[in-house]
């Protein structure tokens, strides 16, 4: 039917913006072969995108702002098209990097205009549902990640995860163009004006994120005391203190920072950043060094790898649908905090079932339990941030709470790296095996386990064998006790300080499909 074209549009840009952030897993050790690519380079794959999505969501909520809803997501489709080509052709690891940077502008773009098209075009019972098929294509997204990258890997080639997304987006852009109404402009004078776009924030946040993130990788790889590494965390801490001095300046003129910093001196809005921020570390950044482990140690193929993964996005998109309904009935720090819990109660189960001579069926139990948990806390989360502030910042807390998500991805995967490679390093270090350990242990985190291998004398490859299947185990056990303990961390902070909003009127859906205070504006960027 014609009315639900506008859906169809939007869903299309939420889907491969979305499947972007799990797709590459399974393709990183055909990359790291294909591309010569160290494991630093594999996680500036993964982590260009989300860091650019991160940081620039709510920079990109402003200038739709300014601009219009679907003069920037159309936009933001055709920057996400292009890159998705330049990542599908790069010749080398430096390109692909560059081009997923790219990507994640495009999506942030995307990211931070979907709700309000779709808040914009439908009313009553049809945005109701509307926003339910746009949460179903979100967790449907996230749980075909896996299973389609592995396809796409192992039937044509990493490339192809990429270059699907071109058709995608011109069906989406076309359809868009023809269907989505165009924003009504906003008056150039008065009340009505959007907020002018805080240029000095958007700057030096993303400064900041990108420095921490540069020196957890950099220090995983050179030492922590390595000029480069200790200049990176010091131009983030600069770079955030510019940040928090810009917001301040904005105040103080009375204009609408990036960030409201009075938000932070509210508990409940402080618990669920923090919550956030550890859901995504704790439960996602562990992915990328699993898959690793399960094609280049046990030798599955993409497609056995990506199924091997499936049960954590499977199990995480089923509790939301059965579930969704009865958690809105909770107090959010109930599902929220309980749910951070059981994440943590997953990674001490992968913990637990991380040794030398473990199988793929070694991981079920682990991620099904994550699943659940991640379930249990997604679905409230938004809706909780929006709530936990005045009805004038919802748009704001909304646009931050998926930032914090993204960062939370970003920093896990560089900082579970670092502890990785330590902890190999470590057992390299203790065999006395001749191997250089830190050389050993970076060869491993890129995926290299079979050339340590086979780079051995005839006579010891069976020895080196067995030390690195049990330097791997070792690096992947402390990997997912620290994602448990960002879990459990996360969910103590939300259980203490998480305190239930005033009551508001009822909902209007929000960003993933549950509700959100009908005050909220419908051009939030969530």
């Amino acid at each position: 039917m014609r009315k639900w074209q506008p859906l169809v549009a939007v869903c299309l840009g939420a889907f491969i913006l979305l499947v972007d952030v799990t797709i590459v897993n399974v393709a990183l050790p055909q990359m790291a072969d294909d591309l010569d690519a160290g494991f630093s380079s594999l996680q500036w794959v993964v982590d260009a995108y989300a860091l650019a999505l991160a940081a620039l969501l709510l920079a990109a909520g402003s200038l739709a702002d300014r601009f219009g809803h679907r003069r920037l997501y159309v936009a933001g489709l055709a920057v996400f098209a292009l890159a998705s080509l330049a990542c599908g052709l790069a010749p080398d690891a430096a390109v692909l990097v560059a081009a997923r940077a790219v990507q994640g502008v495009g999506g942030a773009a995307m990211f931070a205009t979907t709700t309000a098209l779709l808040g914009a075009t439908y009313r009553g019972r049809d945005r109701g549902t509307a926003f339910g098929v746009w949460g179903a294509v979100n967790g449907a997204a996230a749980a075909a990640g896996p299973l389609l990258g592995g396809l796409l890997t192992q039937h044509i080639g990493w490339q192809a995860i990429f270059l699907v997304n071109l058709p995608i987006a011109a069906v989406a852009v076309a359809l868009t163009l023809r269907v989505v109404p165009a924003d009504r402009r906003a008056p150039a004078e008065g009340p009505g004006r959007p907020a002018r776009l805080d240029v000095p924030g958007a700057v030096t946040f993303t400064v900041a994120a990108a420095g921490l993130t540069y020196g957890l990788i950099r220090g995983g790889e050179a030492g922590w005391t390595s000029p480069l590494t200790l200049g990176a965390f010091g131009v983030a801490a600069l770079a955030l203190a510019a940040f928090v001095a810009a917001a301040l300046r904005a105040e103080r003129r009375g204009r609408q920072p990036l960030l409201d910093l009075a938000l932070l001196r509210r508990p409940s809005f402080t618990g669920l950043m923090g919550g956030a921020l550890l859901l995504q570390a704790g439960a996602f950044g562990c992915l990328a060094l699993t898959s690793l482990w399960l094609q280049s140690l046990l030798g599955l193929g993409p497609v056995a790898a990506g199924l091997a993964l499936a049960p954590l996005a499977a199990l995480s998109f089923m509790v939301s649908l059965v579930a969704g309904r009865y958690l809105q009935r909770m107090a959010p720090r109930v599902p929220i905090g309980l749910g951070l819990l059981v994440i943590a109660a997953g990674m001490l189960l992968l913990a637990g079932g991380m040794t030398a001579d473990a199988g793929r069926s070694a991981v079920l139990a682990g991620l099904c339990v994550t699943g659940v948990g991640v379930g249990l806390a997604i679905p409230v989360l938004v809706s909780a941030a929006m709530g936990s502030v005045p009805p004038q910042r919802m748009g704001m807390a909304g646009g931050a709470v998926n930032t914090f998500r993204q960062l939370g991805m970003t920093l896990g995967i560089a900082g579970l790296g670092a502890v990785f490679t330590s902890r190999a390093e470590k057992v390299f270090e203790d065999a006395r095996s001749g191997l250089d350990p830190h050389s050993a242990a970076s060869a491993l985190a890129g995926g290299q386990a079979r050339r340590i291998v086979e780079g051995a004398p005839a006579g010891l490859r069976a020895g080196t064998e067995r030390l690195v299947h049990e330097a791997f185990a070792a690096g992947l056990e402390r990997v997912f006790l620290c994602s448990a303990l960002a879990a459990a961390a996360g969910g103590l902070l939300v259980l203490t300080l998480v305190r239930p909003a005033a009551k508001a009127a009822t909902a209007e859906p929000a960003a993933d499909g549950v509700p959100a205070p009908r005050q909220a504006p419908e051009r939030t960027p969530v």
